[in-house]
């Protein structure tokens, strides 16, 4: 539980310092489409980090390695899906365009873990 409250906290930092950096320092240093990238990351991280903030409050009440791996799909989500997002906004190397969907897939089995948790043990 606390791990995941750590991880959350350091990505609620990183999405609005990350945010903040895409506003100001990206303006006229990438594309139009390179800054809607870029805030797309931005929102998925904070999305998911609210999401494993939430399955680490809930793990106090729910002890299973559900919860656990709910968590760390979030994670492995926000890494495969935003970080590979800020490396295509900012590179245009289009190898990294085709990792993203592998972290949409993990926040999927992310919600489905964490869904089935709440439902059989709430």
């Amino acid at each position: 539980m606390k791990l995941f409250l750590i991880l959350a906290v350091i990505n609620g930092f990183l999405s609005v310092a990350l945010g903040a950096f895409g506003a100001h320092g990206l303006e006229g240093k990438v594309s139009e489409k390179g800054l809607d990238q870029w805030g797309k990351a931005v929102d998925y991280q904070m999305f998911h980090t609210m999401a494993l903030f939430v399955t680490a409050l809930l793990m106090s009440k729910i002890q299973t390695g559900v919860m656990t791996g709910a968590g760390w799909f979030f994670l492995i989500g926000i890494l495969l899906f935003s970080g590979s997002l800020y490396i295509y906004a900012t590179s245009g190397i289009k190898v990294f365009a085709m990792i993203t969907p592998l972290g949409g897939l993990s926040f999927l089995i992310g919600w489905i873990l964490l869904g089935y948790a709440v439902i059989k043990y709430i």
